[in-house]
């Protein structure tokens, strides 16, 4: 069960952190840090972690373009995170049956919100019309508790009451439905490639592919490094097995690297002359 202290501390946070990505900009405003402060007051900081990054993923590409709503993946980590510890859910499970659709429907309070906020903003502008700067002040922090209030109550109404429907959820996962519950983990797993794959599609990942596959063989050949390095202690030297090192990302980076060069060869031989035949035009003028 989560307790009520728990509630009351992930309440006040759901209400910051909408306010730090509007104004204060201390950083605590990301799925990640939502999934490790969660984590952090339920006891979980590892399935925090895990669930705050896969749902940052997961929105990887997605933009709030012109003062569009997205979904609120903050919330939907930290509802997520808080059910999947205190009823023993996978955390996959978590992300796909709890993560995403809280978030999802926090979109519908984001909205609201910002309706409210537009009566409030003329209450401000006649405000400065009159030039009364303490009314002013007032309505622009009842802006703010807008913000908060529609972050705040729906985080602490699943909370505080959504304990039984999620415990209910999970025993069915686990015993009759399990065959679902693969299913959702599985999605659950899927969540952060859709996030890459939304975020290519924006990218100019055509135009400069050569820097994409780079990129992905750079990082392959990174994690087969260091994880093959051993700690380093005392008076013991460096020793590792790089016997996992694949050779078929070392093609690729060369392969990336040649194409560089063949286009940066090419796009020099197509340009044409910036410095003009001044001999030429000095034979002409005489």
């Amino acid at each position: 069960m989560i307790q009520w202290w728990q509630i009351a501390l992930l309440t006040l946070y759901a209400g910051y952190q909408i306010m730090d990505a509007l104004h204060w900009h201390f950083n605590m405003d990301s799925a990640v840090f939502s999934g490790f402060f969660t984590g952090l007051v339920m006891g979980d900081v590892t399935t925090g972690l895990f669930i705050g990054g896969s749902m940052q993923l997961t929105i990887l590409g997605v933009g709030t373009f012109g003062g569009a709503s997205r979904i609120d993946a903050n919330s939907g980590a930290l509802v997520a995170t808080a059910f999947a510890v205190s009823s023993h859910i996978d955390p996959q499970q978590a992300l796909a049956i709890i993560g995403v659709p809280v978030a999802a429907l926090l979109v519908y309070t984001d909205i609201a919100c910002r309706f409210a906020n537009t009566f409030i903003a003329h209450m401000c502008e006649a405000d400065v019309e009159r030039k009364d700067w303490g009314a002013f002040s007032y309505h622009y922090w009842l802006g703010a508790v807008s913000w908060c209030l529609s972050r705040m109550v729906p985080v602490f109404l699943a909370l505080a009451f959504g304990q039984p429907v999620v415990q209910v959820v999970s025993d069915a996962l686990s015993g009759e439905f399990a065959w679902l519950g693969s299913s959702l983990s599985v999605a659950g797993a899927a969540l952060p490639a859709v996030g890459f794959a939304i975020l290519l599609r924006y990218l100019p990942a055509g135009k400069h592919f050569n820097y994409l596959i780079f990129g992905f063989a750079l990082a392959a050949l990174l994690g087969t490094l260091f994880s093959s390095i051993v700690t380093i202690s005392g008076a013991a030297g460096v020793a590792g097995d790089f016997n996992n090192l694949s050779m078929l990302m070392v093609a690729l980076v060369g392969f990336a690297l040649a194409f560089t060069y063949y286009k940066k060869s090419q796009a020099a031989s197509a340009a044409p002359a910036l410095i003009p035949d001044m001999e030429g035009n000095d034979d002409d003028e005489l």
